[in-house]
């Protein structure tokens, strides 16, 4: 069997949301994980859905697995540090694929190395087709164009929930990186890394609420910066912004040692705390009548001829109906179904190695997320 589609990591979050959502476009999906009881509600409802077991770390068997598939392209839900891996898999299988991000832009660099490699093959990679990176990405991309220089860039997410009860808001290993990896932000040109927590501070976002919001490391100030540095690009900074419900438990987390990569011995078993936090917290459940939305914002100053300039881009995110076990994630896995779309219709046809900002149309691109009622605005002022 053809497929249109590979996704691997398809039973964690995200790759559930791409594929339910491919699914429901009509099209066939191989599903790639290591858990098929996860996927048992999705195989039985939709015909063109098949299940492959798969692991990132055997990568000749990866490789023939995409190459079996025929399809036309391959959607990475993994966690980030495999992006590098499974974008090389992909190259020997001669397939367009698309992930959603590094942690920083170390990996990204290297991602960007396979350009010349994959134009000779005539292959499309695109990292980072989430929320941020990946709408904040398109409203950058679709604000510059207004801009003769930019100056600083602040970009982020700021979330909430009706219910002020913990609920894993998206990856806990992601998450746990945020609060303790050192946070990469650019100052005159140059990476300047922080302690997260050092810049804690108190925000009322106008869309969710009171927030907690400090800097955390992303690939957005590397990508933002290499694809506009040469129209005088100065300042990125990315802010995380978290309600004091959900900040509270997860610092709490961390500081008894729950977060650790640090093996320790239970028993005469060897574990690694984060491994077991986040296997546990997989099995909590949004409480009934939970709901949750999301502002993803970038704000771009510079100037416009001589006058000063500044642009506020948002896309606010709901809890949709038919996906409220996702809550406001659906905006990561949403985006990189609607990219892998865009891929295999060909409404993009560049090749190489991308970042969204960089090859992703924002005009189409909106109007898909208005479709599943994610609003795109400019200076508050709906766009799509």
């Amino acid at each position: 069997m053809k497929f249109d589609f590979v996704v691997l990591g398809a039973t964690g979050l995200q790759g559930k949301i791409v594929s339910k959502d491919l699914l429901e476009k009509g099209y066939t999906v191989l599903l790639c994980g290591r858990n098929k009881q996860r996927l048992d509600y999705i195989l039985k409802s939709y015909k063109k859905a098949r299940f492959h077991y798969f692991d990132a770390a055997h990568v000749t068997e990866m490789t023939k697995m995409i190459t079996k598939s025929k399809a036309d392209v391959v959607v990475n839900c993994v966690e980030g540090d495999w992006n590098l891996h499974i974008l090389k898999a992909c190259l020997r299988s001669n397939v367009n694929s698309l992930d959603l991000g590094a942690s920083d832009g170390t990996m990204t660099k290297d991602q960007f190395k396979l350009d010349k490699a994959l134009k000779a093959k005539g292959l499309i990679h695109i990292t980072g087709c989430g929320s941020v990176p990946g709408i904040g990405n398109i409203m950058l991309r679709y604000a510059a164009e207004k801009f003769d220089t930019l100056h600083k860039i602040d970009v982020g997410y700021a979330w909430n929930s009706n219910i002020k009860q913990f609920v894993v808001p998206f990856s806990m290993p992601s998450i746990i990186e945020e609060f303790t990896d050192p946070a990469t932000n650019i100052e005159q040109g140059k990476i300047v890394k922080s302690i997260p927590l050092d810049s804690l501070d108190t925000y009322n976002d106008a869309f969710v609420g009171k927030q907690k919001m400090f800097y955390v490391r992303h690939p957005e100030p590397y990508t933002f910066y290499h694809y506009y540095k040469d129209k005088g690009l100065q300042k990125v900074h990315f802010l995380a912004e978290f309600p004091p419900h959900s900040f509270d438990k997860i610092n709490t987390l961390i500081e008894l040692g729950f977060g650790s990569y640090e093996e320790i011995n239970v028993n005469g078993v060897k574990i690694i705390p984060n491994d077991v936090t986040n296997e546990i917290l997989k099995n909590i459940k949004p409480p009934q009548g939970y709901a949750e939305k999301e502002d993803l914002f970038v704000k771009i100053e510079g100037k416009a001829g001589s006058k000063k300039k500044t642009i506020l881009m948002q896309c606010k995110v709901p809890t949709l109906k038919g996906w409220e076990d996702a809550g406001c994630n659906i905006d990561t896995g949403l985006p990189a179904s609607i990219i892998a779309q865009m891929v295999k219709k060909g409404v993009i046809t560049e090749k190489g190695s991308f970042a969204p900002e960089g090859v992703v149309p924002p005009e189409p691109f909106f109007e898909e997320l208005r479709k599943r009622e994610m609003v795109v605005y400019e200076n508050g002022k709906r766009i799509n």
